[in-house]
């Protein structure tokens, strides 16, 4: 059963990442950079705070802090005891496909895609009372992670065990920031 996910894994991988060519490489490897998204994330540090205040938005960015800490160190325990090796490195398919970018690292979970997943769960669940169309914010992990199926460093189930170690962990925060914020502030949430 094993062998067959991790065949069709790297069938998935094999098909996503032949979708790429030689003019969209540079918008990539633009994409991955966690730094080219810094205008992002100071709109949405700016939609936070005329939402919740400058207290809560403390509070949320030390939440965020402890969050993205936690998801990155769980993410490389992960790495380090499963060392699945990338694309990019594994002999079946480092032949195959485009390798844009190259890692020595392991690739078994993703952190970009847990890190992103994790940051915008917790953001989505603060502002989805007060945006019909909060889920928004979800693009920002979709499309950073595809990013590293495109270079050619994460095969799909590292993403999607990401996104899903994402999910828990940034919801797991958010009622942590909650109960913070109820236990020390009194707010009605």
């Amino acid at each position: 059963m094993l062998e067959k996910l991790i065949t069709l894994d790297k069938e998935l991988l094999i098909f996503l990442n032949g979708l790429g060519s030689e003019q969209y490489d540079a918008f990539w490897l633009l994409i991955t950079k966690q730094l080219n998204w810094i205008p992002y994330f100071v709109i949405l540090l700016f939609i936070l705070q005329k939402r919740i205040g400058w207290k809560n938005l403390g509070i949320a960015l030390l939440s965020i802090a402890l969050l993205i800490t936690f998801t990155d160190q769980i993410t490389n325990l992960f790495k380090y005891n499963f060392a699945r090796l990338r694309p990019c490195n594994d002999l079946d398919t480092k032949d195959i496909i485009r390798i844009v970018k190259h890692s020595d690292t392991f690739s078994f979970f993703s952190g970009h895609a847990s890190n992103s997943m994790a940051t915008m769960t917790f953001v989505f669940l603060i502002l989805r009372k007060y945006y019909k169309y909060a889920f928004v914010v979800f693009l920002f992990p979709l499309v950073f992670a595809y990013s590293r199926i495109y270079l050619g460093l994460h095969f799909p189930l590292d993403i999607l065990t990401g996104y899903l170690f994402g999910i828990f962990s940034g919801t797991i925060f958010y009622k942590f920031y909650i109960i913070v914020l109820r236990k020390y502030f009194s707010q009605n949430l």
